[in-house]
């Protein structure tokens, strides 16, 4: 089987001590594949399902492991297109980070233990976070983002699978990317998840009939509405 458990090495980028100039070109690096792999779509797609396009019209979101806000931003714009208010709160552990989207509702904090009261936005989302996490966080982080939200989480990760593995091999292979930006984006597939596992780990939050599926064979959505 390929990768029958998840890595547990450390991604470089995931060091407190990047600098900025680190930050600047990881990230432009980051919004490349992101644009690529149209990130924004699962959440476009899930969310007004999930929700119904009434409610839809005006949510809070918080974004968990926001980085420089490119998620917000994208789906900010998506949302007032279709005449919908959508107001951001991004929430990241890296203030440096953070500090790339001035301007914004920007929060410095842990997904582990989020700094707000129970039920304190509508949404709670996710883009190619979860995986940043141990086994055991992961579930703490479920746990955190499901308390905090009033009506919904939907989350999105990278499914553990040879056909990701293959495509971002051949990705960098054409594309020019600093070398430890291909080695941290090859070790994140391999801290992936797979559908059961995150099903697991869900359930394990105490999350309220939490669905989890796949979305093109490379990543997974995690999603569960409030009742």
């Amino acid at each position: 089987m390929f990768f029958p458990r998840r890595a547990t090495q450390v991604e470089y980028f995931d060091s407190p001590d990047r600098t900025h100039s680190e930050l600047v070109e990881g990230y432009a690096s980051l919004n490349r594949v992101n644009q690529w792999f149209i990130f924004a779509d699962p959440f476009q797609r899930s969310l007004p399902r999930l929700l119904g396009e009434e409610q839809c019209r005006e949510l809070s979101i918080l974004d968990l492991g926001a980085g420089d806000g490119l998620l917000g931003r994208t789906l900010e714009r998506w949302a007032s297109n279709r005449g919908w208010k959508w107001k951001f709160t991004n929430l990241d552990v890296n203030p440096g980070a953070l500090a790339l989207n001035p301007g914004a509702r920007n929060v410095v904090g842990s997904a582990l233990a989020l700094p707000f009261d129970d039920r304190s936005f509508d949404v709670v989302i996710g883009s190619q976070m979860t995986h940043h996490f141990s086994d055991e966080e992961v579930v703490i982080h479920l746990r955190e983002a499901w308390r905090v939200a009033r009506l919904a989480i939907c989350l999105t990760d990278l499914q553990r699978s040879a056909l990701l593995y293959l495509v971002v091999r051949m990705m960098f292979l054409l594309a020019r990317f600093p070398g430890h930006f291909q080695q941290d984006g090859l070790l994140s597939v391999k801290r992936g998840f797979r559908m059961d596992e995150l099903q697991r780990f869900a359930e394990a939050a105490k999350i309220s009939s939490p669905q989890v599926f796949s979305y093109y064979g490379m990543r997974l959505i995690l999603q569960a509405k409030k009742v």
